[in-house]
């Protein structure tokens, strides 16, 4: 389960904290985390976390232990679900981490699934570029299916990359934030994967479905509403997991990382999503099925 809650990142800005004396003693480091959530979270202007932060600077503390326990608690408060301390993570051999897949189903219907990735086990490159490869040589399909089904997570670049052919240019996504908001550009993010160029081109608009689940989470979601809101796209399984929101993350001097939300997700249609989960347009138990079917209930329309 801690793999799982350090891949629910949507887009991982470490900042050290260096070693202050004051993070030594519990009391300290409480206070430490306090103002870390003070300055950023996203919800640290509400009364909620105001009063939370003076209970949480009020209690003694005698032990490290304590001072974990109530910094988590204070981190919901100040910054929702998707806030969190997380325990160092000392084994990366049972990292969950896979490469994408990519198949042509029935009727030429093309298929990819975009797992979570953190880039531990699996390079940027080699996340984006066979899929990249795969739509580049199925330029004209009947239809695209994007699985994103299972993924928690990680990094949002090479996702978004990977499918950046699918994708108008511009903006794509924001990061609504308590202060500003911050767009996210598909050709930042193209630039920022260091796409070679024979693998930069655009796609025919052809029907596009999006598959997802309650483990469609964070990056995954961010994924998910790089399409909200494009005539040619419909959704089919089940509502996601709500961390869709960027965090800020600080490694503590006891090598603890406390990840902050600084901002939900705005898709283009200017809907803001944090905590709560994106409804697909369509709930299916077998969205997989579902979604060929309306790809091919639609070529025949076109073809009558």
């Amino acid at each position: 389960m801690k793999h799982l809650i350090w891949m629910m990142v949507a887009l991982v800005m470490v900042a050290s904290c260096g070693v202050p004396a004051h993070q030594d003693t519990p009391q300290g480091y409480v206070k430490h985390c306090v103002q870390i959530l003070d300055k950023e979270a996203l919800y640290a202007d509400s009364p909620q976390w105001k009063a939370k932060k003076k209970a949480v600077l009020a209690q003694k503390i005698a032990t490290m232990e304590e001072a974990h326990a109530l910094v988590a608690e204070a981190a919901g408060v100040a910054g929702g679900k998707h806030t969190f301390l997380q325990a160092p993570v000392k084994d990366t051999v049972s990292y969950p981490e896979e490469a994408p897949e990519t198949a042509v189903l029935k009727g030429g219907i093309l298929y990819v699934k975009l797992p979570a990735h953190s880039g531990v086990k699996i390079s940027d490159a080699r996340y984006t570029l066979p899929v990249l490869e795969f739509l580049r040589d199925h330029k004209e399909p009947m239809g695209r299916v994007i699985d994103l089904r299972g993924n928690t997570g990680g990094n949002m670049y090479p996702m978004i990359a990977a499918i950046s052919p699918l994708l108008p240019d511009g903006v794509v996504l924001r990061f609504k934030g308590r202060k500003r908001t911050t767009p996210i550009w598909l050709e930042a993010v193209i630039q920022s994967q260091n796409i070679p160029a024979k693998f930069i081109f655009k796609c025919e608009e052809t029907p596009t479905a999006i598959l997802t689940d309650g483990q469609t989470a964070s990056s995954g979601e961010a994924t998910l509403l790089c399409f909200r809101g494009l005539k040619h796209v419909r959704t089919f399984g089940a509502p996601t997991a709500g961390y869709a929101s960027a965090n800020q993350s600080h490694i503590l001097n006891d090598g603890y990382l406390l990840a902050v939300t600084i901002s939900g997700d705005m898709a283009r249609t200017g809907e803001v999503f944090c905590d709560s989960p994106i409804v697909p347009d369509v709930r299916s138990a077998e969205p997989l099925k579902d979604a060929i079917n309306w790809i091919l209930s639609l070529s025949e329309l076109t073809e009558n």
